[in-house]
Parts: structure tokens; sequence; C-alpha cells
């Protein structure tokens, strides 16, 4: 990951583990807040009522500082953090992990709990493009109505990001300008007559 890009995945999978009579079966999703994990994570006990355990691990943010692990009733440490391994392995954020588990009847210990939730995850996100996407700025734009179309024009040059719009005589955009992009959008941005540009966050 550089500061200007950050490695996320953009489509959901899954993948399955079998170990002594115990289903390890493992979804991965890109999720872009904690909204969105309480949504799958009800999604997939919908659709496992009967499964023994719905353990999961999420990372959230560029910065990676947002993050969650549950063993959901499995001996402490054995499946959250073991899944958020193999999220960080692949320096991958914002992606939510959860590790369906069919009990077997077979115990399989802390160690065998440990692998069998961290091959099930792998094996998930082995099967899962990482892709590469660009850090972005949040910026307001303020100018007139009739420069619409030369600030779209701009907005699409440079693969920004229109979050919000709002017309009226005088428009107000906020967009998202990927980082390494921000220095030519705002000079662009400013050749044109009364547009202001505010930079809001990075």
């Amino acid at each position: 990951m550089t500061n200007d890009y950050y490695n996320t995945i953009e489509t959901a999978s899954s993948a399955e583990f079998s170990e002594r009579g115990s289903k390890f079966i493992a979804y991965t999703y890109p999720i872009a807040n904690v909204a969105e994990f309480k949504e799958k994570l009800a999604g997939i006990k919908k659709e496992h009522p009967k499964a023994t355990h719905h353990c999961f691990a999420y990372r959230l943010g560029l910065e990676g500082n947002t993050f969650r692990v549950s063993d959901d009733g499995e001996p402490s440490g054995t499946a959250g953090r073991p899944i958020l391994g193999q999220i960080d392995s692949r320096q991958v954020t914002n992606v939510l992990v959860i590790v369906v588990r069919y009990f077997g009847g077979t115990l399989l210990g802390v160690p065998g709990l440990i692998n069998a939730y961290k091959t099930a995850a792998s094996l998930a996100l082995q099967v899962t493009t990482i892709v590469p996407k660009p850090v972005m700025v949040n910026c307001t734009i303020q100018f007139d109505y009739t420069q619409m179309n030369d600030i779209m024009k701009i907005m699409k040059q440079f693969e920004c990001v229109v979050i919000k719009l709002d017309t009226q005589l005088f428009c107000a955009l906020e967009a998202g300008i990927p980082k390494n992009r921000q220095e030519d959008v705002f000079y662009k941005l400013r050749e044109l007559r009364n547009v202001e540009v505010d930079a809001v966050s990075t």
C-alpha cells in the first residue's frame, strides 16, 4: 500500500474447508462501514440458521485502525484473530470475512480450530480479486451553473467521484479527487473563472 493507493476487494466470494467432519464456509465481502458489516452478518445468519458458529473479522479505513473480531462462542482467539490475520497478510482494507462452522461431532482443539478458520479465510481470499484503489481527497467546488459542463469534464478526465451535487444558480459540488491527481485537478479548476475550491479532508 502506498500513500496514494490502498488495496481492497470489489466482489464477494466464498470457499469451503472441511476438518474431521466439521464444515467451515468462508465468505468475503467488500464493505465501506460498520452498517454494511451488520447487514452482511445478518444475511449470513439468516442463510445459515443451523450453523454452530458465525465467526468474523473485518478491517476498515485507510489507516486500518477500525477493526473487529469475533469468535462467536469458539475458544478465545481461535477464530476471529486467525481470520483477521489472513486479511492483514494480504494488506487489504474495507474487507469483511465471515466463517460459518457446522460442527461435525469431533473436537478440533485450539490448534485445530486456529488452522481451520485460518485456512477457510485464506481460501476465500485467494479466489477474491484484490484491486488497488486511489486514495481520495474530499473537496467542495463552487461554481456558476453555466460552468457545469467544464467542471464535469474535469471530473471525468481525472476519474473523480461526485459525492453530492447541489444545482442552483450557483452550484456546490462535493467530490472525491484521487490524491495523486489533486494538484492537476485543482490547477484545471482554478483556470476557470469564479470557481472556488476547498479541500475538506484527506
